[in-house]
């Protein structure tokens, strides 16, 4: 369905019973944050908030919230979608069967963006950010902010939209140090293409113009979460996904969407930054306060009746989740035909994505050699280390299936598939000082830390443990031994302090083990950590601890280690440190008398009652 405006799309989903409305006042501070969490939890409908306290205007949220929603809200498009992006990368199929891809080429029509006429008003209404729904998602955030925002800038050196970018990176309203009204946080991180245009301008001397679009279509916002190919335009995407042409206007010289609710346009003025943040993220832990592109505000719009659209993200899954899902429903294989070799990819949302990361690849370099080791999906390894947000892979794992089997995205039966074959002295690499995400505060700085690619292929060496060995239940200050996994059990030691005395102790528990490599034949991973039992209760607890509280080279460590040729390796199992170190983010916490006053609309007789 062409949705002309995110009304229209709440509409539908309301129609549909994927939408609940509650009329009675709302606060922005924590509280409609933590509805929309809990109605996350219980994959409950759509949420528009009608009654804003402090704003005039309504707000909607869990618009995305399960994948089938999504695709529903894209349902007389999306095979087209897929159809065109097949096409892309298999442009043969369109020679060859071009009867059955016309009505691909009629749908890339869509496209093309439509600018409105001269003297078409712009927006209903010029308001200022005072007047926006602040939405404070987590205690200790610094301010309100923006959570689905599409940030529009152009290249200085080739203006216009259809060499424009648009991305979703969060900005924060207010709090801090920034003037009311005046000034607002803009944060993006590596690898995304606003950083290219800002850097074209500061070499020019000349501020960078900028418009945040919120609300829309919910295509624009999809758009700005993709990972197009640079030089392909978000906007035609935009207008391919949504069936209805991107409408844009120019005021002031800024480019103006007018289909969305809101846009704040403004500019970035050289190198000038101000403190951003915390914001609790994706991770499940605030991103700390750092500078950040300080935009100045030059005006605000809104539609009449706009509707104010927002997420929270925090520890996984959470909306962003089936952000995650739908953008791989739509791309496919797209990802594979850019990286020869590679058969499958899974970026594992229970560990934040970016930490975790699972390959398949294939092993086709010595097919006459009967010795399988990794060889080819090493060099995958280096490929998808090196391409756009995949390249901020902290742990990859990465292995080849001859049988087909294997899939990336079940994590259990992947690691045990990678567990069973991996040579812990052959088949770990590093990758030290070097960048990783931004809100990964695993590292030694920001942007800072270190990579390790697990590659295994060929016969199965070991049979994971399916219980705890006898020598790790008398150890010396380790204790609490718990099965995470086949072959991967945690161990609980007193907290981090140090990074000398964590070697120390790392030592102390080699001395212990590493007298009995055959009783840990078939252990191939120790996580040490804070909470044993934690760990061990559910597998998305295992990949969050493990994957988001270690720094690999740093963290990593194992029994009868050794470095030969600068290369590291163990006869024993490999350990991970994920106990929480002192530079880490504080994990995200609710504030316990909003949740007190939330459990009203969730009891009986409250207006989502059903979802409680």
């Amino acid at each position: 369905m062409a949705y002309a405006s995110l009304e229209q799309c709440l509409l539908d989903l309301e129609k549909h019973q994927q939408l609940v409305r509650i009329s009675q006042e709302v606060d922005p501070y924590l509280e409609m944050a933590s509805i929309h969490l809990r109605m996350y939890e219980a994959q409950g409908p759509a949420i528009l908030f009608e009654n804003v306290k402090g704003s005039k205007f309504r707000a909607a949220s869990n618009i995305y919230g399960t994948l089938d929603r999504s695709k529903f809200i894209f349902r007389d498009t999306l095979a087209a979608v897929q159809q065109i992006i097949e096409l892309k990368a298999d442009p043969i199929k369109a020679i060859k069967h071009p009867i059955k891809n016309f009505s691909s080429a009629l749908a890339a029509l869509k496209a093309l963006p439509l600018k409105n006429p001269s003297n078409k008003p712009v927006m209903q209404q010029q308001i200022a950010i005072s007047d926006l729904p602040l939405i404070h998602h987590w205690p200790k955030d610094g301010g309100a902010f923006v959570t689905l925002p599409q940030v529009y800038t152009e290249d200085i050196d080739a203006p216009g939209i259809m060499k424009a970018n648009l991305g979703m990176y969060r900005v924060q309203l207010n709090g801090n140090e920034y003037t009311t009204n005046q000034e607002i946080g803009l944060h993006y991180q590596l690898h995304r293409g606003i950083g290219v245009h800002q850097t074209k301008a500061n070499n020019k001397g000349q501020p960078l113009k900028v418009s945040c679009f919120v609300g829309g279509p919910p295509s624009h916002a999809v758009s700005a979460v993709m990972p197009l190919p640079e030089g392909i335009s978000e906007m035609t995407f935009a207008g391919l996904l949504g069936a209805r042409r991107y409408r844009y206007v120019y005021d002031d010289g800024y480019c103006i969407s007018t289909d969305a609710d809101f846009v704040i346009t403004g500019y970035v003025d050289g190198t000038a930054t101000k403190p951003e943040g915390p914001f609790g993220d994706h991770l499940g832990y605030y991103s700390l306060q750092h500078n950040f592109p300080l935009m100045h505000v030059h005006k605000v719009f809104a539609k009449k009746d706009a509707i104010w659209p927002f997420t929270v993200v925090g520890r996984p899954p959470q909306e962003d989740t089936s952000f995650g899902q739908l953008i791989h429903e739509i791309t496919g294989s797209a990802i594979q035909q850019e990286i020869p070799g590679l058969q499958e990819v899974h970026a594992v949302d229970a560990a934040g994505v970016h930490p975790l990361l699972f390959a398949i690849g294939s092993e086709r370099y010595t097919p006459y050699d009967k010795t399988k080791q990794p060889a080819e999906i090493l060099t995958i390894a280096n490929h998808v280390l090196g391409t756009g947000q995949l390249s901020l892979a902290k742990y990859l794992f990465i292995t080849a299936d001859d049988t087909q089997q294997l899939h990336a995205q079940e994590p259990l039966g992947f690691l045990r598939y990678i567990l069973e074959r991996i040579h812990l002295d052959r088949d770990i690499h590093f990758y030290t000082n070097t960048s990783i995400d931004t809100l990964d505060y695993s590292g030694t700085g920001l942007n800072t830390g270190s990579k390790v690619v697990f590659a295994a292929y060929g016969n199965k060496i070991r049979n994971l443990a399916s219980s705890i060995p006898n020598t790790l239940k008398t150890l010396q200050y380790f204790e609490n031994p718990q099965l995470a996994m086949p072959g991967v059990i945690a161990l609980q030691t007193k907290a981090y302090t140090t990074a000398e005395s964590a070697a120390k102790e790392m030592i102390i528990l080699n001395e212990q083990l590493e007298h009995h490599l055959d009783a840990l034949q078939d252990v191939a991973i120790i996580v040490v950590c804070d909470d044993a039992s934690f760990v061990a209760h559910k597998m998305n607890n295992f990949l969050w601890i493990t994957f988001t509280r270690s720094n690999p080279s740093h963290d990593i460590y194992g029994i009868a280690a050794f470095t030969h040729h600068k290369h590291w390796g163990c006869k024993g199992p490999v350990i991970i440190d994920a106990r929480i170190k002192p530079h880490h983010a504080p994990v995200l916490e609710k504030d316990a008398a909003v949740e007190k006053k939330v459990d009203a609309y969730f009891k009986k007789g409250g207006v989502l009652e059903k979802w409680g």
